[in-house]
């Protein structure tokens, strides 16, 4: 039996350091000397995370409930998961009570240290830089197994947990059940930024150009006439989509497929991305929304084709049997050339239909899921990132009473924590700020006057014109003129921008 504190000082021995070897040697050590049952309890613990999801505590209720801690450790992992899942089970009249009630108990059952770690740990602010990428090093390390074995298990298994488990329990054995299989969804493969049509041709020579759309990206498996469609966070929605079973039913072919579902008006035109994810509410009627706002599907890639995995194979091959196995009409419009002329011709097509730019890929390079692969490139005409809201201010005036004005975080791969660049309340309807009010306010750790400063979980897609230099924020950055286009629902706080894609836009200004 492994105790909190156990965890607790790995922990902050990660925190500690900066060298990416030493916080991998830590957590490798703390991962082998659990027992097999602790691993799936301890590993989102030391990412920053707990495996029952968000809690949705408040740091003023965390702080209400703490008091004389205990002189000693006594905490073990498994009394501390069964805690965390009676705090989420608690639900409808009387849950507040009892809620403070649990809290009380556990917080007086843990050290000073220990209560410190379990307040940061579920209002989420425990950021010691062990992200995912870490942690399969620390577990291909703890099982003595190559990382890209772990890693192209975790990508099968849809993370890195059960994974973990596994290759500790069984070593390589233990890896082989972790493969990509009809109706378990895998993690999306991820794009880098590009300049320009010219920059993609040069680092990727002969490339394949797809139009990249605006919409709600689906993994699609269908097995005989059992159709099912899962989101980027591999949330089941199939009973949303009904155009997704239509349209793949006279396919024979077993398949897992890669693409996008978009709401396009009369002239083909998309709508606006947010009009495409209102398809996805759980509160509509399926029917009556089907017919007033349907959806159009274009696959990009095939991962799997009767039994046989395509991931390993090239773009190109996976674009050719991905056309030989669908109508044209299923399928993503593309171009395969080496020619400028010819690829920025498309990537003017697709711009004045609407369309957001182009994605270019390597036409060799194997389908990379969970990864930002640099065998795919995304390229858009108008800057624009992902970011993630780490505090907002109230408004005036006319928003007096909403929360307004969004601070802005670019993620710093190093740290796992998120790097102010700015503020912006362009952008915003009255509808915007009517949710975004309701859910940043359920996300609160803590505020003053004017701020509440927010758990990082609410991913943002902010327009601008170009990135200066600032003395006021801490990467000494700022966005111009930024604005809002729209909140990525579909999207995790880990798949924001980074703050070196920030800084390398900011760099080519100045060439």
């Amino acid at each position: 039996m492994t105790l909190l504190a156990e965890v607790v000082r790995a922990s902050a021995a990660v925190a500690a350091t900066s060298s990416r070897l030493a916080k991998v040697r830590v957590l490798a050590d703390c991962l082998r000397a659990l027992e097999p049952a602790e691993v799936e309890i301890a590993l989102p613990y030391l990412s920053g995370d707990v495996r029952q999801g968000k809690l949705t505590l408040g740091y003023a209720t965390l702080k209400s409930a703490m008091g004389d801690a205990a002189a000693a450790p006594t905490l073990s992992l498994q009394e501390v998961d069964a805690w965390f899942g009676r705090l989420k089970s608690v639900k409808g009249k009387g849950a507040s009570s009892q809620r403070m009630a649990e809290l009380k108990s556990l917080f007086s059952s843990a050290t000073a240290e220990e209560q410190d770690f379990l307040l940061r740990l579920i209002v989420g602010e425990l950021r010691q830089g062990a992200l995912e990428g870490m942690m399969i090093e620390a577990v291909a390390a703890a099982a003595a197994l190559p990382a890209a074995e772990v890693r192209r298990a975790a990508t099968f298994a849809g993370g890195i947990a059960p994974v973990a488990r596994a290759a500790l329990a069984e070593g390589a054995n233990g890896l082989k059940r972790f493969a990509i299989r009809l109706m378990q969804p895998v993690l999306p493969m991820l794009a880098q930024p590009a300049q320009d049509v010219a920059a993609a041709l040069a680092e990727l020579g002969s490339a394949l150009f797809e139009w990249k759309l605006d919409g709600a990206r689906v993994q699609v498996h269908k097995s005989g006439s059992d159709v099912r469609v899962f989101t980027r966070n591999l949330n089941d929605v199939t009973a949303a989509v009904p155009e997704v079973t239509a349209a793949l039913k006279n396919i024979r072919s077993s398949l897992i497929l890669d693409g996008e579902a978009i709401a396009l008006r009369a002239d083909g035109r998309p709508h606006p991305f947010q009009v495409t994810m209102s398809r996805f509410s759980r509160r509509l009627d399926v029917a009556q929304v089907h017919a007033q706002l349907p959806l159009s599907l274009f696959f990009f890639d095939c991962l799997l084709r009767d039994g046989e995995p395509l991931v390993d194979r090239g773009a190109r091959e996976r674009h050719d049997l991905l056309r030989s196995v669908l109508p044209a009409g299923l399928v993503t419009p593309s171009l395969i050339t080496d020619e400028l002329e010819k690829a920025e011709a498309f990537y003017d097509d697709a711009m004045a239909r609407g369309h957001e730019g182009l994605m270019a890929k390597a036409l060799g390079a194997p389908y990379e899921a969970g990864r930002r692969g640099a065998g795919w490139l995304k390229l858009k005409r108008a800057h624009a990132l992902d970011l993630v809201v780490i505090g907002v201010e109230w408004g005036s005036g006319r928003r007096r009473g909403w929360l307004s004005n969004l601070h802005l975080g670019a993620r710093d791969p190093r740290s796992g924590g998120f790097v102010m660049l700015g503020k912006t309340f362009k952008g915003l309807t009255d509808e915007t700020l009517e949710w975004q009010t309701r859910e940043l306010l359920a996300r609160e750790v803590e505020r003053d006057e004017w701020t509440v400063r927010v758990r990082p979980e609410l991913v943002v897609e902010i327009a601008f014109n170009d990135v200066q230099q600032s003395p006021h924020y801490p990467a000494g950055m700022a966005l111009r003129f930024a604005r809002v286009k729209g909140y990525r629902p579909d999207k995790r706080p880990e798949e924001a921008d980074t703050i070196d894609t920030v800084r390398a836009i900011y760099e080519k200004s100045l060439s």
